[in-house]
């Protein structure tokens, strides 16, 4: 496809602009080492004022996405899309609390909290058709069928015989959600969930036309013309690690509400590209700053610090002989400055990370799970740490330690995160790291078939729970790459997903976590945060903590013309 002659100048003033920046001295960057993250539920406003005439808002992305079939999604980029572009039962506000989307209003739920009766609204495909109930039985069904190998299908297990189903132990009929006619959704649950209404906005839960997506076969999802859509904006001129645009669905429910006409993203890497950009007007948000324009900007008007429910981690592969002696990796866990991390190389308000679970999670009484767990810091002093690796090395009998490679994203800051690894073990330990730098559905692809030695993983709360981390840890857990196996870990996880107890499920969560971290099965290193410049025009942005990462329904433009 032809993409807008807008896109055609932005390429010409890349070129420019790049040849600018390296003649002036400055590196480029790309905001994270990973992307896979959400932030609090915040606007980009100033003082409100009338939408201006023309509403199309320019922003830079620095991946692709990797799978927008919402049965396989696992990532925030593609979370992102499907958020705008498909609508769920419910959907978050700027507050962070699901509203009614094909939902008509909230559900009937019944007194022992285990089912719930969803009324859906009129409203219809971009292809003119009904959304239906039947897409929503299908598209969970589908996610849960062995046969799809959705990775995400364990945000189902909420479901009534949905974990079952999944595992091959009953049928696909034995699953608690049935269209009981075209409008109404009935769904029963394993055990009341507090936070259901939450995930039925998560991108697993969306709705999917079985017919389309029978049609498209191995083609869904891989084009714009191959999905269909529901939400605020559909999908359009798709070019691959380029970029893509989001344009206005006519045929929305609630398009009389929906004020941006255009929304064009680019794919760019380098952060020097998108703050060029931004500068020159062709943009009106970068994405994450690195910490260099961080210093440069954090003074300025239109620079904004957002904190997030996401941690970005060190998995070593139990499968490996050298990482699975558990004193090499407590060795690693200790040997590397966590703070200078932090505010040297990230410099954008991502803050050393001591444990699994984010300091905003919830916990016991009123507490965040962080002020009740406290910092999970590492046991051994640098002299320490080089003192443990020296029994390890004794233990596997090595003279010396194997070269390990170090697994990470192509972007400009996952370069100089790395780097600063290397060099800390470096002069630390002696253990030197290959770093390995691959796209980032590349590096999710060799995350997931266990083709690593340590990797540099990020995860982002999918919904308001300690849970949302702690589950990827379970033996043969579809998130646990590094093959962690810990049966007390396992008992515990098990417990806080089927209890009824409020209390004992969230101790056993904090007695958890311990097993974890201490033991070293992943490695936490910070909690992110992130940096932008972020024009004053652009209004009611959201961007939320967990589940989809933004939300552009409700955005508009107002002042750019003045």
């Amino acid at each position: 496809m032809q993409r807008s002659k807008w896109l055609i100048l932005m390429f010409s003033l890349v070129m420019v602009t790049s040849l600018t920046l390296a003649a002036c001295g400055s590196g480029g960057t790309s905001g994270d080492p990973a992307d896979e993250g959400t932030s609090e539920g915040d606007t980009a406003t100033s003082e409100e004022g009338a939408p201006d005439e023309v509403q199309e808002l320019h922003i830079t992305e620095n991946q692709e996405p990797p799978d927008l079939d919402s049965a396989k999604s696992t990532d925030s980029v593609s979370f992102t899309i499907l958020n705008n572009v498909n609508e769920g039962l419910m959907r978050l506000d700027e507050n962070n609390e699901p509203v009614p989307g094909m939902a008509e209003g909230e559900p009937e739920v019944s007194e022992d909290g285990l089912t719930y009766t969803f009324k859906l609204r009129d409203a219809n495909w971009s292809d003119g058709t009904p959304v239906t109930a039947h897409d929503f039985e299908y598209a969970w069904k589908r996610a849960l069928d062995p046969e799809t190998a959705s990775q995400y299908a364990f945000i189902l297990y909420y479901i009534k015989n949905a974990e079952a189903y999944n595992a091959g132990e009953a049928e696909a009929d034995d699953v608690g959600v049935k269209a009981l006619d075209d409008k109404t959704l009935e769904v029963e649950l394993e055990r009341p969930v507090p936070y259901f209404l939450s995930l039925t906005a998560f991108a697993t839960y969306l709705p999917q036309k079985q017919e389309f997506v029978e049609e498209q076969g191995d083609n869904y999802a891989k084009e714009d013309d191959a999905l269909l859509y529901n939400g605020p904006f559909v999908l359009q001129n798709w070019e691959h690690e380029a970029g893509w645009e989001l344009a206005k669905n006519e045929q929305y429910w609630d398009a009389e509400n929906v004020q941006l006409d255009l929304i064009t993203v680019n794919v760019v890497k380098e952060t020097s590209t998108s703050v060029n950009l931004y500068e020159s007007g062709e943009i009106d948000r970068t994405q994450g700053l690195t910490s260099d324009y961080v210093s440069q900007f954090k003074d300025r008007e239109d620079y904004q610090e957002r904190m997030e429910y996401t941690l970005f981690y060190i998995v070593p592969n139990m499968n490996n002989e050298f990482l699975a002696n558990d004193k090499i990796r407590k060795a690693i866990a200790s040997a590397f400055d966590k703070e200078a991390h932090a505010e040297v190389i990230l410099n954008n308000g991502s803050v050393p990370a001591y444990g699994l679970v984010p300091p905003e999670m919830p916990g016991p009484e009123g507490q965040t799970f962080r002020e009740a767990n406290g910092d999970l810091k590492p046991a051994a002093t640098v002299e320490e740490a080089k003192q443990l690796f020296e029994e390890g090395l004794k233990e596997l009998g090595l003279d010396e330690p194997p070269a390990v490679e170090y697994l990470t994203d192509d972007t400009e800051g996952a370069r100089r995160s790395a780097e600063f690894m290397q060099e800390e073990l470096r002069k630390n330990l002696g253990l030197e790291l290959k770093i390995n730098q691959q796209t980032f559905a590349s590096r999710l692809d060799l995350s997931r078939e266990g083709k690593f030695e340590l990797v540099l993983s990020g995860w982002g709360a999918d919904y308001n729970d300690p849970l949302s981390f702690m589950d990827l840890f379970i033996t043969d857990g579809p998130y646990n790459d590094g093959d962690w196996s810990n049966p007390d870990y396992d008992d515990a996880i098990e417990f806080a997903m089927t209890s009824n107890d409020p209390a004992e499920r969230m101790q056993r969560l904090l007695d958890a976590e311990p097993l974890l971290i201490e033991d070293a099965g992943i490695i936490p290193v910070y909690f992110r945060g992130q940096g932008y410049l972020w024009q004053p025009y652009v209004k009611e942005l959201y961007h939320h903590p967990y589940g989809p990462e933004w939300s552009f329904k409700w955005a508009y433009i107002s002042g750019k013309e003045q």
